[in-house]
């Protein structure tokens, strides 16, 4: 049986989606598109700060403005507490869980976590929660990066689930989600790639699957940084979605004929679909100038 891809697209809503992100939203939904596979939209609001409700419905808008058009119902961080709470669980069996009361400011500067909090047996209804990493190394193969190798427990050290204010962290919430939604190919941002020994960590310790990763080349700024809310990259033009679509085609290696821009962004989109390889994405992008 061949393989059917099920991608997903996964913004946090701190902001509306600036070029950066789009370059990943296209990527991510012709890389399923051109396997005959689905793609989902998943929405990461778990960051009460600074996520707010008209900037998920201003995604949501451009999305389709550009004609990514995605499977099914639109997945909300927000709404899955108790399903966190339930894998949390399995955690607390193998390899267990314990409360941990240190903060940012305390471990600046420590790349992996010391341990400090491992024997202290605190309460994990005021704490966060963190999962016990053994020594294993995690081995796996991204279709852009090539071999991937890594120790989690050299790496990060153990590492938290489960956040103070009493909800599930990063780590987790994407592995249950993927899991939970079917996704089994993840095309997202090189700067997530030291994020998925961890993930593929969570996987194994929760016996889920662990889908194919692809990690794309950011896009930077003229100042060399990537393009991100928290560098004010600007927002992606509702105005004029075919120019802005094509100039994202381009730097993804699959520009379109200018007849097609002519015919809009639901033809560009299908055109570089019948065309497509990741293969084909230049290992550097460039300036988003």
């Amino acid at each position: 049986m061949s393989f059917l891809p099920v991608g997903r697209f996964a913004p946090s809503p701190t902001g509306p989606l600036h070029r950066g992100s789009l370059f990943i939203a296209v990527a991510s939904y012709l890389d399923a598109r051109a396997r005959g596979g689905r793609w989902l939209l998943r929405i990461e609001d778990l960051d009460t700060q600074r996520c707010r409700p008209h900037y998920q419905d201003l995604i949501l808008q451009t999305l389709q403005r550009y004609a990514l058009n995605w499977d099914g119902e639109v997945w909300r961080q927000s709404a899955r507490r108790e399903v966190y709470a339930e894998f949390l669980q399995r955690l607390h069996l193998h390899p267990g869980l314990y409360a941990c009361r240190c903060s940012r400011l305390h471990l600046r500067g420590q790349e992996r976590y010391p341990g400090t909090c491992r024997h202290r047996g605190l309460d994990g209804a005021e704490h966060a929660l963190r999962v016990y990493v053994d020594a294993r190394r995690i081995d796996f193969d991204d279709r852009l990066c090539g071999a991937q190798s890594d120790q989690p427990a050299t790496q990060c050290g153990d590492f938290v689930v489960w956040r103070r204010d009493q909800n599930a962290s990063y780590q987790l919430a994407v592995v249950v989600d993927d899991a939970c939604s079917g996704v089994n190919s993840v095309v997202r941002g090189a700067d997530l790639l030291d994020n998925t020994a961890r993930q593929i960590y969570l996987q194994q310790m929760l016996a889920l699957a662990t889908p194919e990763y692809a990690h794309l080349p950011l896009l930077c700024d003229a100042q060399g940084r990537k393009l991100s809310k928290q560098n004010h990259a600007p927002a992606v033009s509702l105005e004029d979605p075919v120019s802005e679509l094509a100039a994202i085609l381009t730097r993804l290696g699959h520009p379109v004929a200018p007849s097609l821009c002519r015919q809009g962004c639901g033809a560009m989109l299908a055109a570089a679909a019948a065309d497509w390889d990741v293969r084909r994405i230049p290992p550097t992008t460039g300036p988003a100038t």
